[in-house]
């Protein structure tokens, strides 16, 4: 579960990591209100669970409260990537020289957590490893160990940061990682870090990943219940949204990951994953598929299923239908492979869909339409 900005705040601020003063509001003299009261310069930022906000116009920074008013108007109703704006962050406009990236994530293929840090922050961290990938520091942490003083120390002399800074920041470090641990987080991000012109950090960006699961035990339900999640699962999808264009739909947890994996290793960039679950009926492979090809962001859409008790005909016969009153401009690559999986090839191949039987060749093909 992707946790909504504000939410994301007030996470940061139980946890005492410094965030700008903020107020959320829901109507354009509410917007006008929170100005007055912050004090302007402000920056007004669109409340979506989507990447890619401020290139497509949801953050705003207002100088005057008629700004405020103009701006909370525009932005309040509108959609950004498909999702229908209907909150707003009224942020303090902190004036900063420099701007970090902080996360903390999952690393499946150690099996640990791993701190990335960078001095380039408010880039993408996917766009950051490819073009500076030297500037992203990584320090792998033993969830059987925990946090200790070196690693923070470690990962502020690497970061080459003034005495001062390299204290500030070693602390936040610790109570993202108590943030992180305690929520039972996939990701906890703040990007960006920025550093203030008197010398403090301040948290600019929030993005939280708070596993599903564990949201459910814990009672969680955020403000995620208005995205696109929230409207997956009560189609009976098991999806996250992610920020890339290619959309990953698989049957099984583990098939997913390893295909999102696949596809950031090729060089693309997932945009959801999709799980269609053991035994995926024709219905509700176009259920998924209705739902997926109404994102906006997908550009393409990577279909990956292994038919053991899921049926490689059924399955054919769900995306055939799908794209047929769905489709439009849209791509889908496919690798389907297992029980009838002749007779799923001829239902596909008689409506020109492409078709593989494996992995790697396929996920190529992907990243090769999408780019």
């Amino acid at each position: 579960m992707r946790i909504i900005e504000y939410e994301g705040f007030r996470l940061l601020s139980e946890a005492g990591i410094p965030i700008p003063r903020f107020s959320v509001v829901d109507e354009p003299e509410g917007a006008v209100e929170a100005a007055k009261q912050i004090g302007l310069p402000a920056v007004l930022k669109a409340q979506v669970l989507v990447g890619g906000r401020g290139r497509a116009g949801g953050v705003k920074v207002v100088e005057t409260l008629e700004d405020a008013r103009s701006v909370a108007s525009r932005l309040l109703g509108s959609e950004i990537r498909g999702e229908r704006v209907r909150k707003l962050i009224v942020a303090e406009a902190v004036k900063h020289s420099e701007e970090l990236y902080l996360s903390i994530i999952v690393d499946r293929a150690s099996n640990r957590h791993l701190i990335l840090a960078s001095r380039m922050g408010g880039v993408d961290v996917e766009e950051l490893s490819k073009s500076h990938p030297e500037a992203l520091i990584r320090v792998p942490v033993d969830p059987l160990t925990g946090l200790r003083e070196w690693h923070t120390r470690k990962l502020a002399a690497k970061l080459n940061l003034s005495t001062n800074t390299a204290t500030q920041l070693q602390d936040i470090v610790k109570k993202l990682y108590n943030l992180y641990t305690q929520y039972h987080c996939d990701l906890a991000e703040i990007n960006p870090l920025a550093l203030t012109e008197d010398g403090r950090l301040i948290a600019l960006d929030a993005k939280i990943i708070v596993d599903d699961n564990a949201a459910r035990i814990k009672g969680f339900r955020f403000a995620a219940e208005a995205g696109a999640e929230s409207e997956a699962e009560k189609l009976g999808l098991n999806y996250v949204e992610l920020d890339g264009d290619i959309g990953v739909v698989c049957n099984g947890a583990g098939l997913t990951m390893a295909t999102m994996d696949l596809i950031h290793t090729l060089g693309g960039r997932p945009g959801c994953f999709l799980d269609l679950g053991g035994g995926a009926s024709s219905e509700r492979v176009y259920t998924a598929l209705k739902f997926l090809l109404n994102r906006p962001h997908i550009k393409l859409v990577f279909l990956n299923v292994l038919g053991g008790i899921t049926r490689c005909d059924e399955v054919a016969e769900g995306i055939v239908k799908a794209f047929d009153e769905f489709g439009g401009s849209k791509k889908i690559v496919v690798r389907l492979v297992g029980t009838r999986e002749e007779e799923g090839k001829r239902i596909l191949e008689s409506r020109n869909i492409g078709y593989f039987t494996r992995m790697l060749e396929a996920a190529e093909a992907a990243v090769k339409e999408a780019a």
